[in-house]
């Protein structure tokens, strides 16, 4: 198994972007799982990269911050960089980790979009701390729970179609009385409402895929993957 996932996506020659695997083991230090070892990890990871990377304290909010102005831990689940060799990161285990990146290379960010930040607008307030037209961005949609997975109650449902009627296409009923839910279908439309038609990924599902991710509904207490994104 590899320690890291390259995404495919026609990025700009100056942007690198790397997702760590079950491999590489947990790089979260706020859940109870492999955590003697986590700092041994990281430093393992900072050896793939230019710099340490921007941790944040992840709440399922809206803020996004400016990595190169932020120290680590800072409270936010989406951050933005325009200075070669600071990394954005965020850690996931079914929750959607999106990186995007200009086409011409000169800012990137990632976000941490489970169904709680998508509803209430991370990837939105990411591309407006980005300052730049989402038809000249790229979003890549990382490893996540997938549709046949991802089951959710009524509350879900309401929280993105209560706005946008056409969001009921994301959802499929179940017989008993659950949801499906496609989180890649719903950050895809709220990518496309904010002009971000350029949208690669989406093809990694958390849960089923038990060798290569975390999955923090199918296990429960679980480690975490780390997505991150750079310049060069």
């Amino acid at each position: 198994m590899a320690d890291f996932l390259v995404p495919d996506w026609p990025v700009p020659a100056n942007v690198r972007a790397l997702v760590t695997t079950r491999a590489h083991g947990s790089l979260a230090d706020h859940v109870d799982y492999q955590k003697s070892a986590m700092a041994a990890r990281r430093a393992e990871l900072r050896r793939q990269l230019p710099d340490e990377p921007v941790w944040l304290t992840q709440v399922h909010g809206t803020r996004c911050v400016e990595a190169e102005a932020s120290t680590r831990g800072v409270e936010a689940d989406a951050s933005v960089a325009r200075t070669p060799g600071v990394v954005c990161a965020v850690l996931t285990a079914d929750c959607l980790p999106v990186l995007l990146c200009h086409e011409a290379g000169s800012v990137v960010a990632a976000a941490h979009a489970g169904w709680r930040g998508l509803a209430a607008g991370i990837l939105e307030a990411t591309i407006s701390a980005m300052a730049a037209p989402g038809d000249r961005l790229l979003a890549w949609l990382g490893p996540a729970i997938g549709p046949a997975a991802f089951e959710v109650g009524a509350d879900v449902v309401s929280a993105f179609t209560a706005d946008d009627a056409g969001a009921a296409s994301a959802f499929v009923v179940k017989t008993d009385g659950k949801w499906g839910c496609d989180l890649y279908a719903l950050a895809r439309r709220r990518l496309r409402g904010m002009g971000v038609e350029r949208v690669y990924g989406g093809g990694h599902c958390t849960f089923n895929d038990e060798q290569y991710f975390y999955s923090y509904r199918r296990e429960g207490v679980t480690g975490r993957m780390a997505s991150l994104i750079w310049t060069v």
